[in-house]
């Protein structure tokens, strides 16, 4: 197994172009109209032909329908989808049967009791990203670059499997990701408004710090990364 390092939220060739110079194993697109990350399926289509394996491409979706799937999976073919709205647990397995591409779902935290939401999704979703709640009112899903209090997710929390894992991510960024690493011991990290200027315009310098802080910070947390 090998740590996982994502960028989230692009957008444009040259900044997908950095974050696979920089060793990004997962690339994400957001497929949200409120987003200020938000790629038109056609965008999408031209900036998959940058992206070869082993780097994984993620479509990032909000409570979409069938229609709004298609659509994606047909421009982006992506390797994973990222549902990051409030999906109920038969939404996502009708999902995975429907379209038959991994899911990776994610879970918002603030609080303590808010763990207990990844337990439901465990066995329909292959994978969990723990995230910031949202702001209360806010237009648009994910932490708003504002991370949540980790020591929810330090070992020793009883509604954390050990054996099961999960990517982490909500308010990251290349100065903070070493202390989250190793205070919840994720198997990956997910970054988008920490390697950003402005909301939606990502920083080739900064997506090269967030991967070499996350990749230093993974090999001393981890035998194995």
């Amino acid at each position: 197994m090998a740590f996982i390092v994502k960028i989230c939220g692009l957008s444009t060739p040259e900044t997908l172009d950095a974050a696979l110079s920089a060793g990004a194993d997962m690339v994400g697109f957001v497929f949200v109209a409120k987003s200020p990350r938000h790629v038109t399926l056609d965008v999408a289509r031209a900036l998959a032909r940058r992206v070869a394996a082993p780097v994984r491409k993620v479509a990032l979706v909000v409570d979409a329908d069938d229609a709004l799937l298609a659509a994606v999976v047909e421009a982006l073919a992506p390797d994973v989808l990222q549902l990051h709205g409030q999906e109920a647990p038969g939404r996502v397995s009708e999902i995975r049967r429907a379209f038959g591409v991994p899911l990776m779902k994610a879970v918002g935290v603030a609080a303590p009791a808010d763990v207990a939401a990844i337990s439901r999704y465990r066995a329909v979703a292959d994978d969990v990203l723990v995230d910031a709640k949202p702001p209360r009112n806010a237009a648009y899903p994910g932490g708003h670059g504002r991370p949540f209090d980790w020591s929810i997710l330090e070992r020793g929390h009883p509604l954390l499997d050990p054996q099961r894992r999960f990517m982490l991510s909500g308010g990251l960024n290349a100065g903070n990701v070493a202390d989250a690493i190793a205070r919840t011991r994720p198997w990956g990290v997910d970054v988008s408004s920490g390697v950003e200027s402005a909301p939606g315009i990502k920083d080739p310098a900064r997506i090269a710090a967030f991967v070499s802080a996350a990749r230093q910070a993974a090999q001393a947390t981890f035998e194995w990364a």
